[in-house]
């Protein structure tokens, strides 16, 4: 009994011993520090507008690779305010339009290094969303299970050209969510602010705040203020989130013993305790009497698992068994996930050039339009000479009674007597003295015409005839011969429109070529009085006047009856004839009149055998609105050189190609024999179809590509060959130089236009040089894309391109002009932006409405919204920077058009029409159930006098360039803002349409006009 009492004894003393040496293991001591691990990943933009900002070329890319290494060269394991201890480890990954991870998360600096100096640029689009969604991946898929504080340094200008990974700013917002602090740094201090600050964290003051890789004084020497401030930034962000106030919790005195607790209330049974050890085994007791048989005990508890027991001995070997049938044919196992993107492949050789493809069949002639309205009358033709006098006329019949004699003078004035009753009728006077002269007769009929008699001098005016006595009535005479063409008679109501023929090519310039004006003709003689006039009818009852005084005596009576009606006269003499006049024009030679005054379209610009192909830059260093006037250059030019060959493989015409190019495999191409443009309006659908690819600039392989693909492959024997190349002149350094110089061959005369980039760069003279064959003669320079557009510019090329035009005017039969069928061969979406401001007055808005509502009666209307062709209408109008008011969106249906226009109010409110051209993109073209359709042609049509609000019109011209908006501008009135005017008109003067006042919007020549532009 002693020993087992010493030995729990001893066992309690040491577990308490070691009880106690665990309590002092845990207690942590102020002198251990945090472990605080920072994890860092560099994402550097290596697209085209990084890789060919500066030069000499990739400079920017060799400044980040400077930049990095002394940033990372900063970064120490230490402690920070003694608190905390800071580990690093960092990552990077390089971008353009694919993303490459040049280095995983490490600690090893040399070895980080050594992968970043191995990068090599890619210098095509930017696609920075991929790169941040690329970067948040790889962080949270090595930082899972740590609590490392996480950030990452984006180094680009903040420019893209698309966001095939969700955009930008959301891929920042996803990166945040994260828990990953974004700082955003310029390769150089040439960037788009605003994109640097989607990307950066808040507030910009800590993650922007103008970081750069280089200082502002010295392009070439590293911003290391930048880099200090970036560190420190990280470490304080860093001690925020790793430092624990725990440290500091020390134990203090034991407090004064409590007050004794009331008694607790009885507690529940407790669990059934462990079983006891086992005791000892008892003495033996006194036998006693057998009991009763007591009740069923309880089960046991399950007694503990015995030891393993000793291994068997090998049972013998059994029989074989025998062979199993064929199991069953499984189910097919389901498809598997789709694996990961693989490694683009290496580019394969390039392949043999193929063979001419067939000609295609012939379409089907179209169907014949209606014969259009009848053309207006001519002008009336000069006045025939005066004939000879004619004979005495017939007598004419009796006259009207005479006048009424004079009012008798007045008595003297008697006594007024009472009112006499009304005097009986007075006796019937006699005869009147005869009448005046009667009026002049009816005229007698038609003698017979008398031969033509030669032509005599002019005689002096004789003096006017006394009227002879009528004669008998001669026997009727010959019928006569026709007599010359009368004078053109009033123009006639217009006709309603016929139905809509078939849309035909658009009209080329007209040349006018005006004639000489003709003598003036001599001045006509005054002609003769005409006949009296016949005596009005007697005027209505007038009311009852007071009763007057009494009457003096009465007037003498009327006249008598006239008498009867005297025999006819004798007829007189026959007159001479009088010389015949001249004839009058037919409805061909008014036409041809019309033609030749007025220089209409049918005589036709001619610039022989000429095949021209435009070799265009579409790389991302030209920016989207560049590429899109660089489209309308190549639209503007060719509509001044006259028709296009019918078939592209005949010997004569003109034949057009275009060649965009990026970098190397991303050419795209308009071939000069291509039998689907065989017209000017089938040219301009195809270039509108170019999209801007955003890439590299591979200029030397562009030229070789146009050479060996356009012009060398479809080259005809006759034709003189031009080749105009856009470019700012740069290229990637990895395409060849040689290929420069691959159009100078000597068969084509090749013209280069430089033009500074988006970045304002100057163009490079040396490589436009070699481009042009040294020709600097053919080496135009400019510094904005927007002169490409210029009127003068335009101009010079026409003549460049077709220095000797031939004008050919086809001979003038008697045609009527088919009418043309009005948007119908293509989807053409137009908004109306309208101006309710005061200065417009409700007058005038309720005829600007109107003529909103005639045109869309006058276009041929799409029949649901996904109609691929024909038109739909919209309407805005708009008032001060707040006001827009969709009056109706796209549509089709002209009864939901006249209801809502009939419903529309007024603003009479001051004009902004920037803010109104925003809201119409947003809200109308972009709106998702009712918005433009795709691929159509977007017009916008402003009603306006110009004076407006100009708050936000900068961004509104710029968002109508990015939808590819066709201007339209109706100015009225006098007192016009021509600057925006031209703006909205994207600086197009022949799409404003000036009118003096609102009420030639109705006007037929205007009306027309506009519908046929539009259209």
């Amino acid at each position: 009994m002693l020993g087992n009492s010493f030995l729990v004894l001893l066992l309690g003393g040491m577990f308490g011993t070691l009880m106690g040496q665990a309590d002092v293991a845990v207690t942590p001591s102020c002198k251990d520090k945090s472990n605080c691990p920072i994890s860092i990943h560099f994402l550097i933009d290596t697209s085209e507008s990084i890789i060919l900002q500066t030069a000499p070329i990739q400079s920017l890319l060799e400044n980040i690779k400077e930049f990095i290494p002394m940033f990372l060269n900063k970064l120490k394991d230490e402690p920070y305010l003694n608190q905390v201890s800071l580990t690093w480890q960092f990552a990077g990954l390089h971008y353009s339009d694919e993303v490459k991870v040049y280095s995983q998360l490490t600690n090893d600096k040399n070895k980080y290094i050594q992968d970043l100096k191995a990068i090599q640029y890619i210098g095509r689009g930017t696609f920075t969303d991929c790169g941040i969604s690329n970067m948040t991946n790889d962080i949270l898929r090595q930082t899972r299970d740590t609590n490392t504080v996480k950030f990452a340094v984006v180094i680009t200008d903040g420019h893209v050209t698309g966001s095939p990974c969700g955009g930008m700013k959301d891929r920042a917002e996803k990166a945040r969510d994260h828990g990953i602090k974004l700082f955003a740094v310029a390769p150089s201090h040439d960037v788009y602010e605003q994109g640097l600050r989607e990307i950066a964290n808040v507030p910009h003051e800590l993650y922007r705040s103008n970081y750069a890789v280089t200082t502002s004084q010295d392009l070439l020497k590293i911003d290391e203020a930048t880099i200090d401030k970036i560190i420190q930034v990280m470490k304080h962000e860093a001690f925020a989130e790793c430092y624990k106030m725990s440290c500091l919790e020390i134990p203090g005195p034991p407090g004064p013993a409590g007050y004794r607790g009331q008694k607790g209330a009885k507690g529940n049974a407790g669990e059934p305790g462990d079983p006891g050890d086992k005791g000892r085994q008892g003495d033996p007791g006194i036998e006693g009497p057998i009991g009763y048989p007591g009740p069923k005990g309880a089960p046991g508890m399950k007694g503990e698992k015995g030891d393993y027991g000793g291994d068997g001995r090998k049972g013998a070997a059994g029989l074989a068994g025998r062979n199993g049938t064929d199991g069953q044919k499984g189910k097919l196992g389901r498809i598997g996930p789709p694996g990961c993107k693989g490694d683009p492949g290496s580019r394969g050789p390039d392949g043999y050039p193929g063979g001419v493809g067939d000609r295609g069949e012939e379409g089907d002639p179209g169907v014949k339009g209606d014969p259009g309205r009848p053309g207006k009358s001519g002008p009336p033709g000069p006045i025939g000479e005066k004939g000879s006098k004619g004979g005495p006329g017939n007598s004419g019949a009796p006259g009207i009674p005479g006048t009424k004699g004079g009012k008798g003078s007045p008595g003297t004035q008697g006594p007024k007597g009472e009112p006499g009753r009304r005097g009986d009728p007075g006796p019937k006077g006699g005869p009147g003295p005869d009448g005046g002269k009667g009026e002049k007769g009816d005229p007698g009929t038609d003698g017979p015409r008398g031969l033509p008699g030669e032509l005599g001098t002019k005689g002096s005016k004789g003096d006017r005839g006394l009227p002879g006595p009528r004669g008998t009535q001669g026997p009727p005479g010959e019928a006569g011969r026709n007599g010359s063409r009368g004078d053109p008679g009033d123009l006639g109501e217009r006709g309603n429109p016929g139905p809509p023929g078939p849309k035909g090519d658009r009209g080329r310039p007209g040349f006018s070529f005006p004639g000489s004006r003709g003598p003036p003709g001599d001045n006509g003689e005054k002609g003769p009085p005409g006949p009296q006039g016949g005596r009005g009818d007697f005027g209505p009852k007038g009311a009852p006047g007071p009763k007057g005084e009494k009457g003096g005596p009465g007037d003498p009576g009327s006249g008598g009856e006239p008498g009867p009606r005297g025999p006819q006269g004798d007829p007189g003499p026959e007159g001479d004839s009088g010389p015949p006049g001249d004839p009058g024009l037919t409805d061909c030679d008014v036409m041809t009149y019309v033609r030749e005054t007025c220089g209409c379209c049918d005589c036709e610009k001619r610039c022989g055998a000429l095949d021209i192909v435009f070799i265009i830059d579409s790389s991302e260093s030209i920016g989207y609105t560049n590429f899109s006037l660089e489209k309308n250059f190549v639209i503007n030019v060719v509509s001044r050189l006259g028709s296009l060959a019918k078939d592209p493989k005949s010997d004569t015409g003109a034949r057009v190609g275009v060649v965009q190019y990026s970098h190397e495999g991303t050419f795209e191409a308009i071939q000069l024999n291509d039998e689907r443009i065989n017209s000017l309006s089938s040219f301009k659908e195809a270039v509108k179809k170019l999209e801007w690819i955003a890439g590299g600039t591979w200029t030397p392989s562009a030229l070789q590509f146009a050479y060996n693909t356009l012009i060398k492959e479809s080259k005809r024997d006759k034709a003189k060959v031009f080749a105009v190349v856009i470019t700012d002149g740069r290229h990637d350094p990895r395409d060849k130089d040689d290929n420069l110089r691959a159009l100078c061959g000597g068969d084509v005369i090749v013209n280069a236009i430089g033009i500074g980039d988006m970045f304002n760069k100057q163009e490079d003279n040396e490589n436009l040089n070699s481009i042009a064959c040294d020709d600097g003669s053919r080496v135009q320079k400019m510094k904005l894309f927007s002169e490409l557009v210029a009127d003068e510019f335009i101009d010079n090329m026409e003549v460049l391109l077709c220095p000797d035009p031939q004008i050919v005017c086809p001979e003038l039969p008697c045609q009527t002009e088919l009418a043309v069928a009005q948007c119908t061969q293509r989807p053409v979406d137009i908004v109306f932006l309208l101006d309710g401001s005061e200065r417009i007055g409700k007058l005038n808005f309720q005829k600007a409405h109107n003529f909103v509502e005639e045109v869309a009666r006058r276009l041929t209307l799409a029949r649901r919204d996904d109609d691929t062709m024909n038109a739909r209408v919209a309407l805005l109008q708009y008032g001060s920077e707040t006001q827009q008011n969709t009056v109706f969106p796209f549509s089709y249906n002209l009864t939901e058009i006249s209801e809502a226009l009939s419903e529309i109010k007024y603003l009479d409110s001051s004009s902004n029409i920037g803010s109104a051209i925003i809201y119409a993109i947003n809200n109308i073209v972009l709106n998702q159930l009712q918005g433009a359709r795709r691929n159509t042609e977007l017009s916008f049509v402003f009603i306006t006098d110009g004076i407006t609000g100009n708050k936000s019109l900068s961004e509104a011209v710029t968002s109508m360039r990015k939808q590819d908006v066709m201007p339209t501008v109706v100015a009225i009135g006098d007192d016009l803002d021509m600057d925006i005017l031209m703006q909205i008109g994207l600086g197009d003067r022949a799409a404003i349409f000036r009118e003096k006042d609102y009420s030639q919007l109705s006007h037929p020549s205007f009306f027309d006009r506009f519908i046929r532009w539009i259209c």
